[in-house]
């Protein structure tokens, strides 16, 4: 583990040309730097709760985190090593995952425990050259910018492809290991109307979306799965289908569940769990962790891994046996989504609660013939 911190240190350090920051961008690149800071991306470990609250369990003394959350941190071997720790007035790290870092990935290394992002090296005193997928990028005083074919299959793979702890178990995987960038660049940053720049002097009529659409944003949500009813002799069927191009659950600390309701009328004569939607184990997806043999929330510490989950662009069928549906007149099914479970909070006391506010995803019903 130390080998690989060291190497990618070496290969994401701040390089000799000067460091631009986010907001540097917005001169030129006003709409797209609002985009920006709506997003995912921006999050860190100053304003994102979760995060922060989570790195300090694991670590007091060492924010290994900064690889991929603070990853243009002029002090990242520090930060790692627990000789610095994180300070918001450090512009290296409070951009976050940075415009100048992803823009600077020149290609990405494969690795067994998690990939290493290699920089593009600046050449001192000169303008720094960044990468994009426009094929005639517009100059300007304070990039270069240039086309890499490349790019765009590596861009996200880097962060964004799987994560072993130390004692070798998966705690993140979100793709495949044939898979590219292409695709994650596809479904979360569509184009959108408008060029890239304030002073459009190409007038392109459109631009890739920085807000890096995710779970948060709810009609994107909605695109990921379909869910279908059927009835059969002794209860029904619901099918989820999986149209993502990574699993339905990739985050450790998130949980997706329906909630099933079977109505006469207005009125619910079955549902598929009492209190807790973790009593339904077929319709309760998250990703568990354990630790010699006992119930842990932090995966950094798991010595091993179980979930329920749905691979990317699978189906499931689940099954329910219910005999109250000859009495019903509808079935209701809600699917949702919670940023941190329930088992979280037991360990991580978070002020702002909306990470446990459970999002609907998508809501399906079928009207039944009596």
């Amino acid at each position: 583990m130390k080998y690989i911190l060291t190497l990618l240190f070496f290969s994401t350090l701040v390089l000799e040309a000067k460091y631009l920051d986010n907001h540097s961008c917005k001169e030129c690149h006003e709409e797209i730097y609002k985009e920006f800071e709506s997003s995912a991306h921006a999050k860190s470990f100053f304003n994102d709760e979760l995060h922060r609250k989570v790195a300090l369990h694991v670590s007091k003394k060492k924010y290994e985190c900064a690889i991929c959350h603070m990853p243009m941190a002029n002090n990242l071997k520090d930060l790692i090593n627990g000789k610095a720790r994180p300070n918001p007035k450090n512009v290296t790290q409070s951009d976050a995952i940075s415009c100048y870092f992803c823009h600077t990935i020149a290609y990405v290394k494969k690795a067994h425990k998690f990939n290493l992002n290699q920089k593009a090296k600046q050449a001192k005193n000169y303008k720094p050259s960044f990468f994009a997928n426009l094929k005639n990028p517009d100059e300007n005083d304070k990039h270069s910018s240039l086309h890499n074919p490349i790019y765009s299959k590596v861009a996200c793979i880097g962060c964004h492809s799987h994560k072993l702890n130390d004692l070798n178990v998966t705690i993140f995987k979100a793709t495949k290991e044939n898979q590219n960038s292409k695709s994650c660049i596809k479904c979360h940053m569509p184009y959108i109307k408008g060029g890239a720049e304030k002073i459009n002097k190409r007038a392109r009529m459109q631009h890739k979306s920085h807000k890096f659409l995710g779970i948060r944003d709810a009609a994107f949500r909605k695109k990921g799965v379909d869910i279908n009813i059927t009835t059969t002799k002794d209860g029904f069927n619901i099918v989820l289908k999986n149209k993502m191009g990574h699993p339905l659950i990739i985050q450790p600390a998130r949980v997706k569940y329906l909630q099933i309701l079977v109505k006469d009328g207005n009125k619910t004569i079955w549902q598929n769990y009492k209190k807790q939607p973790s009593e339904d184990k077929q319709g309760y997806f998250a990703i568990n962790f354990k630790k010699d043999g006992k119930n842990i929330v932090i995966p950094n510490l798991a010595t091993s891994m179980n979930q329920n989950n749905l691979e990317a662009n699978s189906t499931k069928t689940l099954h329910y046996k219910c005999q109250k549906i000859k009495d019903a007149t509808k079935i209701e099914v809600n699917f949702f989504v919670k940023l941190a479970k329930d088992n979280c909070l037991k360990i991580i006391n978070l002020k702002d609660k909306s990470f446990n506010k459970a999002m609907l995803i998508k809501k399906v019903e079928k009207t039944l013939n009596k």
